[in-house]
């Protein structure tokens, strides 16, 4: 409950249950899934199996199908009261949250978990990191050591993206960003045709709408979404996930000579954790407190992890 002015109380939007209440929830909402699906599925650092998969996301699954079922039947109904024929537009899927917090993983489960049910809609997956400006470009504006900060983002394109995506456009095209050079692929792009459900996972999808010069309102990523997740844990696990993952990625993915980054992969334990910490808390840490967490109040459903990287409670917004 927040308190008002007057001393009186607001009640919260949102109804709060343990893992355990939450897992309940999923009743007879099919398991597709194996072991070798959650292993394939897992991000490095995230503590996923089975059970996490069957307490936490199978009910998440069963509350997406009843969320696009409802969404086409209102839309159905507005193009009837409208007198129009009423085009079936994708069902958007919005997940949010920090760095290292395990977003991605969320969003590659639930588009699993999605392309599996009875009705196997067709499922496409879009990370924003496309979205991101190239490096020459941060460079020129001095933001290299602001990228994932809202405006290291084109955020232009990435509106049209989606809007695109939301009218029914028969093929919209994204950019590809890769992690192993730290920048966007020329060239490179996802294409998109007219998918059933679009999930797009980002650290900035649920930012609100800027005003324009004339002091209006402008729109917003998020107004095309259905339903939003927003993956959240307290800012010193998130540290920490972020230094192990960092130590993990000098043993793989930075000894790659072709890595932005190989030149962290000779560093000793002391100098990768020293330089974890201080790329986290100079960069990640700010992000999340000043532009990412100011978003949480913003989504449909809250997942909320533990010190152990697996969910323990669930926020669902009430209607």
């Amino acid at each position: 409950m927040a308190s008002h002015g007057n001393g009186a109380s607001i009640p919260s939007p949102y109804v709060e249950l343990d893992r355990r209440d939450w897992a309940r929830l999923r009743e007879s909402h099919p398991m597709h899934l194996d072991a070798a699906d959650v292993e394939r599925l897992r991000g490095l650092g995230d503590r996923l199996d089975m059970d996490e998969v069957e307490q936490v996301y199978l009910p998440i699954s069963r509350l997406l199908s009843f969320y696009e079922e409802a969404t086409a039947r209102l839309h159905q109904v507005t193009g009837d009261f409208l007198g129009e024929r009423a085009a079936r537009t994708p069902f958007i899927v919005g997940v949010a949250g920090s760095v290292a917090v395990g977003k991605s993983t969320t969003a590659r489960i639930l588009a699993e978990l999605i392309s599996r049910w009875d009705s196997q809609p067709r499922v496409d997956l879009v990370t924003t990191d496309g979205f991101l400006y190239p490096n020459r470009v941060l460079e020129e504006r001095g933001l290299m050591d602001r990228k994932g900060f809202p405006e290291s983002y084109d955020r232009r394109a990435l509106l049209r993206f989606v809007s695109e995506v939301k009218a029914g456009r028969a093929e919209v095209r994204a950019p590809v960003y890769s992690h192993l050079i730290y920048d966007i692929v020329p060239g490179e792009s996802i294409v998109v045709r007219q998918p059933d459900v679009l999930i797009v996972e980002g650290l900035n999808v649920l930012q609100a709408p800027r005003p324009h010069a004339n002091g209006r309102a402008g729109l917003a990523v998020s107004d095309f979404f259905d339903f939003t997740v927003y993956v959240d844990a307290h800012l010193s696990d998130i540290r920490r996930w972020y230094t192990e993952r960092f130590l993990s990625l000098r043993e793989t993915a930075f000894a790659d000579p072709t890595s932005h980054f190989h030149r962290f992969s000779t560093l000793s334990d002391d100098e990768a954790v020293r330089t974890a910490q201080e790329i986290f808390d100079s960069i990640n840490a700010p992000n999340l407190v000043e532009n990412i967490l100011p978003t949480r109040s913003r989504a449909t459903l809250v997942l909320l992890k533990g010190p152990d990287h697996t969910v323990d409670r669930v926020r669902l917004r009430r209607l």
